[in-house]
């Protein structure tokens, strides 16, 4: 797999939701996508990403952005965070890791000295023609949206 560059094509994906409904990139076509992979839900900075994008939603949905959230959860897990932190967008579950493969998210991790397979924590922002605009690598979870919009520009 190629890696992936600001002004790539973004790599079509197909998934299923947290309510069990297909979702593709393709679905997006002519929209501003945040594209946003994180490890798991419902811990700590995962949570913190996700409502810092629900809390800012409107001001993300007035400036046409679409947000998709993607991690190799279940279907089940992510209802379950959905519902917990009442979450506005689509969570797809990777759970056969094939969408974090081919956008280059998945990989070796180290974490309080362990050493493990996982996501890493990425945000891509995809044009309206569907080409990458910028990668946001390591995003600040607290202030996602703020960068976001910084980067757009």
């Amino acid at each position: 797999m190629a890696v992936l560059k600001e002004g790539s094509k973004a790599p079509v994906f197909k998934g299923i939701d947290q309510d069990g409904k297909p979702v593709s990139l393709s679905d997006f076509k002519g929209k501003k996508v945040i594209l946003y992979f994180y490890p798991h839900d419902d811990t700590p900075t995962c949570t913190i990403q996700a409502c810092n994008l629900r809390d800012n939603y409107p001001a993300l949905i007035k400036k046409g952005f679409k947000v998709i959230g993607i991690s190799t959860d279940t279907v089940k897990s992510h209802k379950k965070f959905e519902d917990k932190f009442d979450l506005p967008f689509p969570l797809i579950a990777d759970e056969d890791k094939k969408i974090v493969g081919q956008y280059n998210v998945w990989g070796e991790k180290q974490f309080m000295g362990r050493t493990f397979n996982g996501t890493f924590r990425t945000t891509f922002l995809i044009d309206e023609t569907g080409k990458i605009k910028k990668i946001l690598d390591k995003p600040d979870s607290a202030n996602h949206t703020a960068e976001i919009l910084a980067a757009w520009k």
